[in-house]
């Protein structure tokens, strides 16, 4: 179970850093995503990656993992940026850091697409990449608007619900 969840989060940071990354260079194709997926550091490390735009990979496959958050996260970021709009009190997303930002894109797809992935997992692993790669008050910002949208998606007000 540790391995599982170490490697998920190697996922997400590497996720992240796809993410980050491309946050500087417009809208690439879905093949830059592949390019710049596979070339990630973290997660894939020494791991030989194969990407099929149209086929998933399977659920256990820790690669498949990651390249459906990052792919998953790039393809829906409007209605992502939507709701972080609705929880972040005087913030606009575009005015959002960009470290901050594809945090809470990525929390935000997790509760709302992810099915295995608890809402305090996807919380908990967001803020602890707020502590690894923000400033002193990323966690805090994180947090609290990852709180508001987890009460809205537990509400009903949010997403689809299913009792996580």
């Amino acid at each position: 179970m540790a391995d599982t969840c170490r490697s998920r989060h190697g996922a997400r940071e590497t996720a992240f850093q796809v993410l980050y990354g491309l946050s500087y260079s417009g809208a690439p194709t879905e093949k830059a995503l592949e390019k710049a997926f596979a070339k990630a550091p973290v997660a894939l490390k020494g791991k030989e990656v194969e990407l099929v735009s149209d086929e998933p990979y399977p659920e256990q496959d820790i690669q498949g993992f990651g390249w459906e958050l990052t792919r998953g996260v790039w393809e829906k970021r409007d209605e992502l940026d939507e709701i972080i709009n609705r929880f972040s009190q005087h913030w606009r997303v575009s005015r959002i850091a960009k470290i901050e930002l594809t945090i809470l894109r990525l929390a935000v797809y997790e509760m709302l697409y992810r099915d295995d992935v608890p809402t305090k997992v996807a919380i908990n692993e967001a803020v602890e990449l707020s502590k690894q790669y923000g400033d002193e008050n990323s966690k805090g910002f994180v947090n609290g608007i990852l709180d508001a949208a987890a009460k809205a998606l537990e509400h009903g007000e949010i997403g689809f619900h299913q009792g996580r």
